[in-house]
């Protein structure tokens, strides 16, 4: 018997059963996994029991996993390897973090929403977020549709955004959630990127606008006119009839695709409850503006 495909929406979210992510995969299980990714942009795996490796082998599935992490370990410590984000509210030493804790300020910017990775040159293609302790209350990830919100626009408004390319930056968006403690090295490593603002998703031809907090300045825009189109648009992509809540579990596997749809987590009380969670990213074919055609601003 093949996987079960429980579509959440007719478009938008599906469960995936009847498979062990543990064991290696059958290839009409993994054909029959990547198109519904495909189709339905995130998928929850329930019930999965991965050690961290397994995480990585299925992961490795869609692309090369990011290594590359944005603190600098000699200032902040890491409690997993490279091969991880932690998405977690868990000190090195395995206890809940400090009020005052460099993570925490950091993390803040989860809250806000994103895409994983826009911010560098290649940008992340597909992520991955395993639950191993959950908080009883709240700590939820809301996904926004971003295909389906390019859909509702205004021709006039799709025709705008053709060739439009934004700046991403972490620093800018952890600027918005008040961090910004970054070091020279940090700063260093991640200088801001362009990325579209619409981009097509070629496993199903769909136009998807290309959102996140990551955004600063539209080039050939004025500043405060791009900045505006941005925020606009994300509040525009982020209406309820585009967004799906998911309520972690336990041993729960949820993937998203980066390039059609933004996430954030809402709040918990992560002084008082463990949430342990960590997230693989793939890195995508090349820079959005590489794959679109369009000519990368000077």
């Amino acid at each position: 018997m093949g996987i079960q495909v429980c579509p959440v929406t007719p478009t938008f979210v599906a469960e995936i059963g009847s498979v062990d992510l543990s064991q290696p995969l059958a290839v009409a299980d993994d054909a029959a996994i990547k198109a519904a990714f495909w189709k339905y942009a995130v998928l929850i795996f329930p019930e999965q029991n991965l050690s961290p490796q397994q995480h990585i082998d299925f992961a490795q599935r869609f692309g090369p996993v990011e290594t590359d992490r944005v603190l600098d370990p000699n200032v902040t410590p890491q409690r997993l390897d490279d091969s991880f984000a932690d998405i977690s509210n868990l000190a090195p030493d395995g206890k809940i973090w400090a009020e005052d804790s460099r993570q925490r300020a950091y993390k803040a910017g989860n809250r806000l929403w994103h895409t994983d990775s826009s911010f560098k040159y290649r940008p992340g293609l597909a992520s991955m977020l395993y639950s191993r302790t959950v908080a009883p209350v709240g700590g939820h990830t809301e996904f926004a549709d971003e295909r389906a919100a390019y859909d509702a626009l205004p021709q006039e408004a799709k025709r705008r955004l053709e060739g439009l390319v934004a700046e991403h930056s972490i620093a800018e968006s952890r600027r918005k959630s008040g961090f910004t403690e970054f070091n020279a090295d940090e700063s260093r490593r991640l200088p801001p990127v362009p990325q579209v603002l619409a981009r097509t998703i070629p496993e199903s031809g769909r136009k998807s606008l290309y959102l996140a907090a990551h955004i600063g300045r539209v080039f050939e825009l004025p500043e405060a006119e791009g900045r505006a189109l941005a925020a606009e648009l994300i509040a525009h992509a982020t209406q309820r009839q585009f967004v799906h809540t998911h309520r972690w579990r336990p041993r729960d596997l949820v993937m998203w695709d980066n390039r059609c749809t933004m996430h954030r987590g809402t709040d918990y009380d992560d002084l008082r409850w463990v949430r342990d969670m960590r997230r693989t990213t793939v890195s995508d074919v090349a820079n959005t503006c590489e794959q679109e055609g369009v000519v990368i601003p000077a």
